[in-house]
Parts: structure tokens; sequence; C-alpha cells
């Protein structure tokens, strides 16, 4: 992605905040001389990779595959924390690809805007790809319920999913753009995503402008020179 439509995307996911009255921690608004001045202050924020993060998944079509989070809470080394917390905005034809996690327990809560539409598969044991055949049993807001392969939840605004680890999973907004909460487990966005077809968690960024505000996966590269 160039750098000019991640800052624009971080403009649209602050808007969309906003409209949803959630308010974000300060370091969200933090320039590079913010970050600069506050390096030795901000060591579990860099470890845990909290922070924005906005992804393409690596495929140039951010429009209609693509992703803008911010992590608020994380495992870090130095913490002692087994919970992990990040809004997201989902736009309105912008899917979020399949997969899952080896590892993570999470529960997807649609904060507010439009419906969220969240498809699910088994992993096929033999073949580590969609079982289409085999049923899945789920926890809407606490109530069970088991759906066919690949059926389409929609959760209104206020209702959440409880996705377990091995879970294969894609959702997408319909209607108006959706602000979405995760909770869940520690994550770790560099290991624990298994994408049902190769990409990158992460974009490469093509830096044609200032950042407004760095990524998550910016840190490395602009607060350790």
């Amino acid at each position: 992605m160039k750098r000019s439509d991640i800052n624009h995307a971080i403009e649209k996911a602050k808007l969309v905040m906003q409209q949803h009255s959630f308010c974000l921690p300060p370091f969200a608004y933090y320039h590079l001389t913010d970050w600069q001045n506050n390096v030795t202050n901000s060591h579990e924020i860099q470890q845990a990779h909290l922070g924005w993060d906005i992804t393409d998944f690596n495929l140039g079509d951010f429009a209609n595959v693509g992703l803008s989070l911010f992590t608020l809470r994380n495992q870090s080394p130095n913490n002692d924390k087994p919970y992990a917390e990040k809004i997201m905005v989902v736009h309105t034809g912008q899917v979020t690809p399949m997969h899952y996690h080896w590892k993570k327990m999470e529960d997807i809560i649609n904060r507010g805007g439009g419906n969220l539409i969240v498809q699910l598969y088994h992993r096929n044991e033999d073949t580590d790809l969609l079982d289409y055949e085999k049923p899945v049993q789920i926890s809407i807001d606490g109530e069970q319920r088991t759906i066919k392969a690949g059926e389409k939840i929609c959760l209104s605004p206020g209702q959440s999913i409880c996705l377990y680890p091995l879970l294969y999973h894609s959702f997408w907004a319909e209607n108006d753009a959706v602000l979405a909460g995760e909770v869940s487990m520690a994550n770790d966005d560099l290991t624990d995503n298994r994408f049902l077809e190769p990409l990158g968690r992460f974009s490469h960024i093509e830096e044609d402008v200032q950042p407004i505000h760095l990524l998550c996966s910016d840190y490395k590269e602009f607060l350790c020179r």
C-alpha cells in the first residue's frame, strides 16, 4: 500500500470511531516527533504491537480486501496479560479473507454501524482446507447454535460471536461500515494466522508521503534507528 492510502484509511477509521463515540488512547494520535520524545516510556506499546494496523493483505486492493485495526491491549514479553483487545473498522465492500488462528480464541463484536456478516467453516484435518460438510457449533452472545458449513451469520449492532482456534472465518460489512471489537486471548499476528490463500498479514508499504501516525509494524523501522 502507498503510505498516502494508509494515512487516508486511518483518517476514515477515526471518523467512524468518532461517529460511534469510541475514544482511543492518546498514543493513537502521536506523530513521529511524539514517538521519538516518548521512546523510553513506550516499550510496552512497541513490544505488544499496540496501535494502528492498516492492511490490504498484500493484495493491493484495500477497498475490496482489507481491514483497519487498532490494538488497544495485548501481551508483551514484559507484562503478564493473557488477553488482547482490538477495535476494527470494516467498510462496506471490504472483505477480511478466510483464515483461522492456531491458538487464539476470540469474540468478535459488532459495536455499531451496519451488519457484520461472518462466514464459517471447519478445517479439514487431512487437507488443512475448508470442510464443506461438517456443521459448525457456535456461540452468539452465549446462546449455542449449530449451522451448516459455510453458512453466513449476520451480527447486528450489539451482537457478538465466539470463534475458537482452527475455525476458518471471513467477515465483511453490510449496509454501512461496521465498528467491530475483538476481545481475545493474547494476539500474535506474526505467527498465529493461517490464511486459506497465501497472503501477507502486513502490507508492503510504498513511502510516497510521511506517515500521519505510525503503524504497529512501523516501530522497529522508525524508532529503533
